[in-house]
């Protein structure tokens, strides 16, 4: 069965130099994953890419991943950044092979990391960083150049399952 989840997250981006904040093209999401039978399995998925990665269990290393970003956008206010992406991934039921677990959709702890890019103003380098939902908040990420505040995280990133 095909099914959809809406992640969303919002940044507080404090006063300073601009840093040009956006959406890195990387989401990492939990599903319960058919194909290695296996629930909590992380799945690595990018823009663009047709399938993800899932990261495998047991004797099941990492493997393609039924999953997709189906689709994102990146929206700035002053003052804060929205991230939205929707992930389509197929879903069937089973017992997991190892933990006598029952697969769920989505799983029964979602967890979702967003990956950000930026442009540091003043060495004109760019850098990365995460956020994700089992994080102590608030969270603040600055500048590995000039040490500038970049964004910060005060709620936890949504995943809603689609109707």
């Amino acid at each position: 069965m095909l099914r959809s989840a809406e992640v969303s997250a919002v940044l507080v981006v404090p006063d300073g130099p601009f840093h040009n904040l956006r959406w890195a093209s990387r989401v990492e999401f939990t599903l319960d994953c058919f194909v290695c039978e296996r629930t909590g399995r992380t799945a690595v998925l990018e823009r663009g890419a047709e399938r993800g990665v899932c990261s495998g269990g047991g004797t099941h290393g990492p493997h393609h991943a039924p999953a997709r970003i189906a689709a994102y956008d990146h929206t700035s206010e002053p003052g804060r950044t929205t991230l939205h992406a929707v992930v389509d991934f197929w879903w069937a039921p089973f017992e997991d092979a190892a933990d006598d677990g029952r697969a769920l959709a989505p799983t029964r702890a979602p967890w979702v990391r967003l990956h950000l890019g930026y442009l540091c103003p003043r060495d004109h380098d760019g850098g990365s960083f995460s956020i994700q939902t089992n994080a102590v908040r608030p969270v603040l990420t600055r500048c590995r150049h000039c040490d500038a505040p970049l964004a910060e995280s005060h709620e936890v990133p949504r995943v809603r399952l689609r109707p």
